[in-house]
């Protein structure tokens, strides 16, 4: 029996989900979500940082006439609970899962998909806020967590964005001071 469109689960993606989505999905397309930003500022200290020394890794933050892209991915139904419980223990350090309007293009057109998205809020344990880029950037070099370096997962996001044609200032900004102070 054919899956019912309607009732498809879609995970929008918008931080390492862009490049390392790690769970059975059938479909993977570019995506955008209106009326957010991007910004590191939800500490990592379960991926990307340890505790007493966090990462900085994005989180989303509301905002009239913003665009945020990224990637859905489509799970086929039998693998539903399963892509479910994987990422709320993947996305535990501080993520709420929440329910978006995700535009995605099909053959030429925007098609609009009901989404589920992971996003930090500023009540949790980790969430950093904001800070001067500098600071971000010293931060981000400084830390290395399970997952691996944080300068590895900026750099990542970076380049996932680029070959999907995105443009996000904050990630290339803050992807620009590392390696120029890499250079250094």
């Amino acid at each position: 029996m054919p899956e019912d469109p309607a009732r498809a689960l879609w995970i929008f993606g918008y931080g390492s989900l862009v490049w390392r989505p790690d769970f059975d999905h059938v479909e993977s397309l570019p995506a955008v979500i209106r009326g957010f930003r991007r910004v590191f500022w939800q500490g990592s200290t379960d991926h990307r940082g340890v505790p007493g020394a966090p990462g900085r890794v994005v989180t989303l933050l509301p905002e009239p006439g913003g665009e945020c892209a990224g990637r859905v991915y489509r799970v086929a139904p039998r693998a539903r609970e399963q892509v479910l419980a994987g990422l709320d223990r993947r996305e535990q350090g501080g993520y709420e899962r929440f329910e978006v309007a995700a535009w995605l293009t099909d053959g030429g057109r925007r098609r609009r998909v009901p989404a589920l998205m992971y996003a930090a809020t500023p009540g949790n344990r980790n969430y950093l806020g904001p800070a001067p880029l500098e600071e971000i950037v010293r931060q981000v070099r400084g830390s290395c967590g399970p997952s691996g370096h944080n300068v590895d997962y900026v750099l990542e996001l970076a380049a996932a964005l680029r070959a999907m044609g995105a443009c996000d200032p904050h990630v290339f900004e803050v992807e620009s001071l590392l390696q120029a102070e890499g250079r250094q």
